[in-house]
């Protein structure tokens, strides 16, 4: 078989309708739009409009409750706090607040507090100050020798 013997499946491909090309094709002067109106012109999306009937985006339940003031957390791993300790991105002898999270790349933003996860290990004996934390994250902490501490601003949440 050679690249020129390649065709596809007969029936596979169709060619376009050339549409608006004089009468003798069929489809010319108005080019099988009809007569006037929005839908005749070009650059006419209608996109969810069914006439004046109720669109069915507006006909379907809506569910649940969106809280206005819910509070965003940035979310910091525990294994991404040892492995940028490891990197001595971040010194573990001296306390690790928020500040410090942001200062070393490690946190973006604040938004409305760090949190910090259980997932992956710590092994440094670090002293860490943020707005929220997991059951997980603490016990964790505490086990390799160190302290989390919650500042009181989520405490009083």
């Amino acid at each position: 078989m050679k690249l020129n013997d390649l065709r596809d499946n007969p029936g596979a491909t169709k060619k376009a309708k050339r549409v608006g090309r004089g009468p003798g094709s069929g489809k010319g002067k108005t080019a099988g739009r009809g007569i006037k109106g929005q839908k005749s012109r070009s650059g006419v999306a209608i996109a969810g409009y069914e006439g004046g009937q109720m669109p069915l985006y507006q006909r379907l339940p809506k569910r649940g409750f969106n809280k206005p003031n819910r509070k965003s957390y940035a979310v910091v791993n525990l294994g991404l706090i040892q492995k940028f300790i490891d990197a001595k991105k971040i010194d573990a002898k001296t306390d690790i607040t928020e500040d410090v999270l942001i200062e070393s790349g490690l946190v973006r933003r604040k938004k409305d507090g760090i949190r910090v996860l259980a997932k992956g290990e710590i092994t440094a004996k670090a002293t860490i100050t943020v707005t929220g934390a997991s059951k997980g994250a603490i016990a964790a902490v505490e086990k390799a020798g160190g302290s989390l501490t919650i500042t009181s601003a989520a405490a009083a949440e």
